[in-house]
């Protein structure tokens, strides 16, 4: 039982619900899931732990990059309840969409290589 209210009490909140929908559909770092959600980092990696903590995410590295993906289990019990929460044309689904826009976005100006030569 006590997993079970881990897992859920991880996908009761808003932003990591959101990371989850974005992670549904890549692999990404911090630096650009911060750009996404326009968030600062401690809140992303806050996030990042309790979903983590969960088994919802795990990160490996990638060169200098941690990089956070939903495992192949856990994406596949999922998938079917976040095309739902798509489908339906509540408030919440235009947060994601907007979500979406700007992971395209991101990915168009390469936010993590930018971010790279930055650091």
């Amino acid at each position: 039982m006590k997993e079970f209210l881990k897992l859920f009490k991880a996908l009761s909140d808003s932003t990591r619900l959101r990371i989850m929908m974005l992670l549904m559909q890549r692999e990404l770092c911090v630096c650009e899931l911060m750009f996404i959600l326009k968030m600062e980092q401690s809140r992303i990696s806050h996030q990042l732990r309790i979903l983590r903590d969960a088994d919802l995410v795990e990160d490996k590295r990638q060169g200098r990059w941690i990089v956070y993906g939903i495992p192949k289990d856990v994406r596949k019990n999922l998938a079917p309840l976040f095309k739902q929460l798509i489908k339906k044309k509540r408030a919440d689904s235009k947060v994601i969409l907007q979500d979406f826009k700007a992971l395209r976005i991101c990915l168009l100006e390469n936010v993590r290589k930018r971010r790279r030569s930055i650091i």
